[in-house]
C-alpha cells in the first residue's frame, strides 16, 4: 500500500510513520508533507525515500530541494499549496493520512474523499466545519474513511464491519473525556487559570491549543460533532463521559443494551494502526494494557458549570448547517487570545456562546465558500469581541 502523508511534521505523521516504519514489507511511502519544519521534513525524506515531498510554501520547497539534493535524495520536491491536493489525488497512491492541522487541511482531505482514496482522517475541520459536505463527498467518491481520532476510531472498532448495520446496533454513541486538568477544580476559580496550567494535561502530551481545549472539554464538543457526521447518529444519540484514567477510549451502547467497549494504553498509534490495516491488525508498537496495575476505572457525568464549552456542539448541531463552523472559528481564535494572555480562560467560552448568537446561518450553508464565509464572519466577530473585553 502506498501512502501519502499530510502533515508528517506533525504528532499525528511522526507517529504514522513510526507504524509504517515496522512493516516496511507492507507499507511505501508515496508523498509526505509539511507546512514549515524542513529540516525535519528532510530526515524523514532520507529515512521514508518518497517519491514527492510538499511544502506549500514555495521558499520553504526551495530550502528543502537544496538540502536533499546535498544528501543525494532523489525525492522530488513540490511547492505551492496545489500540489497538497496533486499528491493527495495522485493515482499512485493508495491511502491518504489527513493529519494537517486546521483549515489548511480541509481542502486535501476534500480531494482524498473525491478521489476515492483510503482516507484516515485525523484532521477535525474535515467534519467540524464541512460535516454534511464532507460526507457527501466520501459517499459520491466512494472512498474509505476511517477514524484516527482515538475515541472515534474506538466507536469505529466496537461496530460492525459492515456500515450498513451501523444504525441497526447504535443506541448511543458515549465518547470518554479525560476532564483534563481540571477535572476538581472549584469552578469559582478558573478565572485566574494561566495558560501553562491549562496546558498541563494529566494523561496526553498533546499541542498547545488542543491542549486547551481539552481543558475547557470544547475538545469533546468538537468530537461529539464528529461523531454525528462519522457514524451519521442524532446528536442526542451522542453522550460524552469524564474518565479519568484514559483506559476506555470510548463506547457504543448497542440496542440490546449492551456495551461495547474498546479499551487501552493512551498511545496514538494503536487507531493509526487500526485506520492503516483495518480489517486485519499489525503491530502498532504501543505498549499492552496490565490489568494487574490498573487501580480503579471511574466515570463521572461533565460539570456543565466547569465545562460550559460542552453543551455547545449539541447547541450547533440542532442549529442551521454552517453553525459547527462557527463554533469552531470562534473557539480557535479566543483560545489564541488567551494563551497570549490576552483572555481570561473563563472568558473563552463567553466569546463562543456570545459569537454563536451573533453570527447566525440565515440559511444552511452547502458550499465550502458558505462555510469559508461564516468561519470569517465568526473569527471577525470574536476579535472584535475580545478588543471590547479590553486587556486583562
Amino acid at each position: 500500500m502506498r501512502i501519502t502523508v499530510l502533515g508528517s511534521t506533525g504528532s499525528i505523521g511522526r507517529n504514522t510513520l513510526n507504524v509504517l516504519s515496522q512493516h516496511p514489507e507492507r507499507y511505501e511511502v508515496f508523498a509526505l508533507t509539511a507546512a514549515s519544519q524542513v529540516d525535519l521534513l528532510a530526515e524523514q525524506c532520507i529515512q521514508f525515500k518518497p517519491r514527492y515531498a510538499v511544502m506549500p510554501d514555495e521558499a520553504a520547497a526551495a530550502r528543502l530541494r537544496v538540502l536533499l539534493q546535498t544528501k543525494g535524495s532523489t525525492t522530488e520536491v513540490l511547492g505551492g499549496a496545489h500540489a497538497l491536493e496533486e499528491v493527495t489525488c495522485a493515482p499512485e497512491a493508495d491511502a491518504v493520512m489527513a493529519a494537517i492541522v486546521g483549515a489548511a487541511g480541509l481542502k486535501p482531505a476534500l480531494a482524498a474523499a473525491a478521489a476515492g482514496k483510503r482516507l484516515l482522517l485525523a484532521n477535525k475541520e474535515a467534519l467540524v466545519v464541512a460535516g454534511a459536505l464532507f460526507m457527501r463527498t466520501v459517499e459520491q467518491g466512494k472512498a474509505g474513511l476511517f477514524p484516527v481520532d482515538s475515541e472515534h476510531s474506538a466507536v469505529f472498532q466496537c461496530l460492525p464491519q459492515d456500515r450498513q448495520k451501523w444504525g441497526q446496533v447504535i443506541e448511543k454513541i458515549i465518547l470518554t473525556a479525560s476532564g483534563g486538568p481540571f477535572r476538581t477544580r472549584d469552578p469559582a476559580t478558573l478565572s485566574s487559570v494561566t495558560p501553562e496550567e491549562a496546558c498541563a494535561h494529566p494523561n496526553w502530551r498533546m499541542g498547545r491549543k488542543i491542549s486547551v481545549d481539552s481543558a475547557t472539554m470544547m475538545n469533546k464538543a468538537l468530537e461529539v460533532i464528529e461523531a454525528r457526521w462519522l457514524f451519521d447518529t442524532q446528536p442526542e444519540r451522542i453522550e460524552a463521559v469524564i474518565h479519568p484514567q484514559s483506559v476506555v477510549h470510548s463506547m457504543v451502547q448497542c440496542v440490546d443494551g449492551s456495551v461495547m467497549a474498546q479499551m487501552g494504553v493512551p498511545d496514538m498509534r494503536v487507531p493509526i494502526a487500526v485506520s492503516l490495516a483495518w480489517p486485519e491488525r499489525v503491530e502498532s508498537g504501543a505498549q499492552r494494557l496490565d490489568f494487574t496495575h490498573l487501580s480503579a476505572l471511574t466515570f463521572e457525568a461533565a460539570d456543565n458549570k466547569r465545562f460550559p464549552c460542552l453543551p455547545l456542539a449539541w447547541q450547533a448541531l440542532t442549529a442551521p448547517e454552517g453553525t459547527t463552523a462557527v463554533l469552531n472559528a470562534a473557539n480557535e481564535v479566543a483560545v489564541e487570545a488567551f494563551l497570549h494572555k490576552q483572555l481570561r480562560f473563563d472568558q473563552i467560552y463567553h466569546v463562543v456562546s456570545e459569537v454563536l448568537e451573533h453570527v447566525t446561518c440565515s440559511a444552511a450553508a452547502k458550499t465550502l465558500d458558505d462555510l469559508f464565509d461564516l468561519d470569517m464572519q465568526a473569527r471577525n466577530g470574536a476579535l472584535s469581541l475580545i478588543q471590547r473585553i479590553g486587556p486583562l
